[in-house]
């Protein structure tokens, strides 16, 4: 159907930090927009604006990352779905980290961006790797459960409810329904109780 998910392969940008909350990734205030357009400029805006050009979204080697790699705990605090959708925005298409709060999890999983997990020494490794040579390539395989960076391979975990899904691409709940038209349609005429179309004829 084609959105499976398989591996994401790019540059990557370190994020240094436990305990990264979603009111960091993206304040309140930006909540009242009406579509998700636009979220990205503004991912983790107080604090870029605290470092003044130095937090890792604002530095110019970093600009052309779609893989993220955080510490413990990431994407904690309140469940707004905003906050992956703006770090998707942004260009991230993938995170690798030592642990996610489990509804920034789920509310990633619902939009495409698979988020790994690795042990804390690994982690530090690929963040450190990252910094000294942000054009290298980070490469995470879903089926083998592998990143991959440089002469560094290391095993990385992800449930494998969650992996199947994007393996599959039966995380793309839209695309199921667009891809299964005709089977809803078939099903819904046999339903009695569905009977839309000759209430309005009528």
């Amino acid at each position: 159907m084609g959105s499976e998910i398989k591996q994401v392969s790019g540059q990557a940008v370190p994020l240094v930090g436990d305990d990264i909350d979603t009111d960091r990734i993206i304040p309140a205030r930006f909540l009242k927009a009406i579509t998700f357009d636009g979220l990205g400029e503004n991912a983790f805006i107080d604090d870029r604006t605290a470092l003044k050009g130095e937090h890792p979204f604002d530095q110019p080697q970093y600009q052309s990352a779609n893989v993220l790699i955080v510490n413990r705990n990431f994407g904690c605090g309140s469940s707004r779905e905003h906050a992956p959708q703006a770090i998707a925005k942004w260009g991230i298409k993938a995170l690798i980290g030592e642990s996610f709060a489990e509804i920034f999890f789920g509310n990633c999983v619902a939009i495409g961006v698979p988020c790994v997990t690795a042990d804390g020494a690994t982690v530090k490794q690929l963040q450190e790797l990252v910094t000294a040579n942000p054009q290298a390539t980070v490469t995470i395989n879903l089926e083998t459960l592998q990143v991959q960076i440089g002469d560094l391979t290391a095993p990385v975990f992800i449930g494998e409810g969650s992996r199947n899904m994007f393996v599959s691409g039966s995380w793309d709940a839209c695309g199921q329904l667009v891809a299964n038209a005709d089977k809803i349609r078939s099903t819904a005429a046999k339903l009695p109780y569905v009977g839309w179309g000759k209430l309005a004829a009528s």
